[in-house]
């Protein structure tokens, strides 16, 4: 049975829209009935109250706020915005710890002072929400982003989502934090706590030895498939109503004696170019180039070629996870302005959404992904033709992962780039160890099966040199360089 049902979370960060929120509150009513309290949450401050609580007491207001910030001024202006005697302090998200983004050293609050600032709640007959009573992780392209001064200051989280909670990622409870928290808890609950329960049971399976099977480009044939889309310009991912994965762009133009100047404004997030001379080597993989982030936006010089036709430019562009706080919170996808090659806008694109979804489901209107996991499965064996193209290009790599006994597990992917793995066809996330901090990614043990799991990897870039990855039984942070500490300084 629903007691409390939440309307919104911190609109008042982000948004000003009072006709917005009864609307929410109707539709609530509508499903839950009269009877369920509902309520907003708003960081602390008088400006988000205003902007994202009802006024009256039809809505419950509650509030969030730094764990070591003081909570009582806190809940005092809280009951600024709740009917008199009908403001119960509650802090409806109490940080047990904080996310990690990508090229930051991984989060850790101490154990100790979690706990003091949590009692102070607690002994004044205060509630408090945990967030997170237990960690988690950013399956497939899930995980979302923040942003600091300006939209292009992106900082993408890590597939884990650990968040230096008291139950980690994988239901581990030993550790202080969980320790010191429950001792707390137990001091102020009416009925015993009950018993401790242990850790989850990992496994390490050893080395899993790969085989680079085929290019994404191989795979993907923009000239005769049939789920390119033609535009003058280049159109967000979500024109052609694609909301996760990556997105190719395809374009000609003219070979130069000096190569030409490439810049690109505004790219979200990450942007992988490649040139070919299409004509002239049909069965080779096109040539890396560069690659354009959102939070750098270099230009790139293209090289010379000796193509008897034009030169054909291939933009393979990532989402790395959309924006999920703040004003910047309505972030497209995709190219998001014209291409310039010299001064002058690139025209005349085809489009191939690629979003890699789990790549067992069945992909109806995007039969790339479908048609790739039939050919994968059965190309175990088949290496590719040209190897002589030590570039970066984004390939897939495929093994198999023998089970005995189904138990938790993590992947070690030491030694290799970027890109997303799938077990199973299940897309477990994405990996980039060369920035770091996260090496290992967890696998639940229902993803996994007794015999063969069959692992496949789509590597964006460089793979390990030795052709493997390693199951085992233990997180890892550690990867990456200590000096990175923001994701847009690389």
């Amino acid at each position: 049975m629903v007691k409390m049902g939440q309307i919104e979370n911190e609109f008042g960060s982000y948004g000003d829209d009072k006709d917005y929120l009864h609307h929410l509150v109707r539709i609530a009513r509508g499903h839950l009935g009269d009877d369920v309290t509902l309520y907003t949450t708003d960081g602390g401050s008088r400006e988000n109250l205003n902007k994202g609580t009802i006024p009256g007491d039809s809505v419950f207001s509650a509030v969030d706020f730094s764990t070591g910030d003081d909570p009582w001024p806190n809940f005092k202006l809280q009951k600024e915005f709740n009917a008199p005697g009908k403001s119960p302090p509650l802090s409806t998200e109490f940080y047990t710890g904080w996310l990690t983004h990508w090229g930051e050293h991984i989060a850790n609050t101490d154990a100790t002072v979690t706990a003091s600032y949590l009692e102070r709640i607690l002994s004044k007959n205060g509630s408090a929400v945990l967030y997170m009573a237990h960690g988690g992780t950013n399956f497939g392209f899930y995980s979302g982003a923040n942003t600091g001064a300006d939209e292009t200051d992106y900082k993408p989280d890590l597939t884990s989502y650990d968040y230096d909670a008291p139950i980690k990622e994988s239901g581990d409870i030993d550790n202080p934090k969980y320790q010191a928290l429950r001792r707390v808890i137990a001091k102020y609950t009416a009925v015993p706590l009950p018993s401790v329960p242990s850790n989850t049971e990992k496994k390490a399976y050893g080395l899993i030895k790969l085989q680079k099977t085929k290019s994404l480009f191989n795979i993907v044939d923009t000239t005769y498939f049939d789920g390119v889309t033609e535009s003058e310009n280049p159109l967000a991912m979500e024109s052609l109503d694609q909301m996760f994965g990556f997105m190719l762009y395809v374009s000609d133009y003219k070979a130069k004696a000096n190569g030409g100047l490439l810049f690109i404004p505004k790219v979200h997030d990450r942007a992988q170019v490649f040139i070919s001379c299409p004509s002239d080597n049909y069965d080779e993989n096109p040539e890396y180039v560069g690659t354009v982030a959102r939070w750098s936006n270099t230009s790139i010089r293209l090289p010379h070629t000796q193509c008897t036709s034009d030169n054909r430019i291939y933009i393979l562009v990532e989402n790395m996870g959309r924006i999920n706080y703040g004003k910047y919170i309505f972030d497209k996808k995709g190219i998001l302005s014209p291409v310039y090659l010299d001064g002058k806008p690139l025209q005349k694109w085809k489009m191939l959404p690629i979003p890699f979804h789990n790549l067992n489901e069945d992909q109806k209107n995007n039969s790339v992904i479908s048609d790739a996991y039939t050919d994968l499965r059965e190309s175990v064996q088949i290496k590719l033709k040209n190897k002589r193209n030590y570039h970066p290009v984004p390939a897939f790599y495929i093994g198999h992962l023998t089970v005995d006994e189904v138990k938790d597990t993590f992947l070690s992917f030491r030694g290799w780039s970027k890109g997303v793995v799938f077990i199973n066809g299940f897309n477990l996330g994405r990996f980039w160890p060369s920035f770091g901090p996260q090496c290992n990614l967890y696998v639940p043990a229902p993803i996994l099966q007794e015999g063969k799991n069959l692992v496949v990897i789509l590597e964006l870039e460089a793979p390990n040199a030795e052709l493997f990855v390693a199951s085992v039984d233990h997180p890892d942070f550690t990867c990456g360089s200590s000096a990175n500490s923001r994701v847009h300084q690389i």
